[in-house]
């Protein structure tokens, strides 16, 4: 039997639904997803793994004009990915019209001489109608592609077709990943993206899009309980940019990292089949986004 394998990377601008789509192909949540443009800020590795086949889907940041030094360094690890991979997926939303920014990251997919496939997202959003408009005016504007596929990520519709496509252009190739394994990232990172993820749903526009979340294991106390070996502790640590900010992460009385920390610890417990115990504070890290060394040593 033929065993194929390789690397897809999911691009395109902002918001169009890149992480929902890899969450739904490899069946679990290895990206977390929010409303807030630029919520992916580094290359996360999805993994589906079948009897014949592999693919490593990489979520990548969405593609946008950067005004700080993360913008700048998000925006290149991106483009980066268009050299490195077996085939490239350009995300459109169906109910959104064709702009700019759509047309910019098109150029840079139409640059590459890696087979592409236009995908049309959110089509629970719009009529059937309104998406086949949008399919024939993407191919006006955005290039020739190998295949067009309209889907929602949200309910998965479309996304068996989208997997066939991106199967039948894989070549054979190995195993990159046991089977079993649905992402490269450490158990700290999904960590720290998680808490990230329920801060932004939780405070909504009252929070900065300055904040980072940082989360490192804990080993346990000495002389704590048997049952307490089988609890997961890791300290967590938001970082904001500006004192001001702290109280709007903290919220009154410190009603909006308590819930976000309680969203966070339920959701890891269902993924990680273990307790949980979230140490967190926050601290003030001045112009993360704009200084090489902060960027550096957190990870971007």
């Amino acid at each position: 039997m033929t065993f194929r394998s390789g690397f897809v990377s999911l691009v395109g601008r902002p918001n169009v639904g890149k992480s929902t789509l890899v969450n739904r192909v490899v069946g679990s949540k290895v990206a977390i997803v929010s409303d807030r443009p630029q919520t992916t800020r580094t290359q996360i590795r999805g993994v589906r793994t079948t009897a014949t086949s592999q693919l490593v889907l990489l979520d990548t940041p969405g593609i946008h004009k950067p005004r700080t030094l993360l913008g700048e360094r998000t925006n290149d690890r991106a483009r980066a990915t268009l050299a490195e991979v077996d085939v490239i997926c350009l995300l459109v939303e169906a109910t959104s019209a064709i702009g700019p920014g759509d047309r910019f990251v098109a150029g840079l997919v139409q640059q590459a001489a890696t087979p592409k496939i236009l995908v049309v997202s959110k089509i629970d959003l719009a009529d059937t109608k309104a998406i086949g408009e949008h399919l024939a005016m993407a191919t006006d504007e955005l290039g020739e592609f190998d295949a067009y596929v309209p889907l929602s990520g949200l309910t998965g519709e479309g996304v068996d077709a989208l997997v066939g496509e991106l199967e039948a252009r894989m070549p054979e190739g190995p195993e990159y990943y046991p089977d079993g394994v649905v992402t490269d990232q450490p158990e700290t990172f999904l960590v720290a993206e998680l808490v990230r993820e329920k801060l932004l749903r939780v405070a909504r526009e009252e929070l900065p899009h300055s904040i980072t979340v940082v989360a490192e294991e804990l080993e346990a106390r000495p002389g704590t309980r048997e049952e307490d070996d089988e609890v997961l502790r890791y300290e967590v640590r938001v970082l904001v940019e500006r004192d001001s900010q702290k109280g709007m992460v903290i919220g009154k009385g410190g009603g909006v990292i308590k819930e976000a920390g309680t969203l966070a610890r339920e959701e890891l417990e269902a993924l990680f089949g273990a307790k949980v115990f979230l140490e967190t504070s926050v601290k003030v890290e001045r112009d993360w986004q704009r200084r090489a060394h902060a960027l550096d040593r957190l990870g971007y």
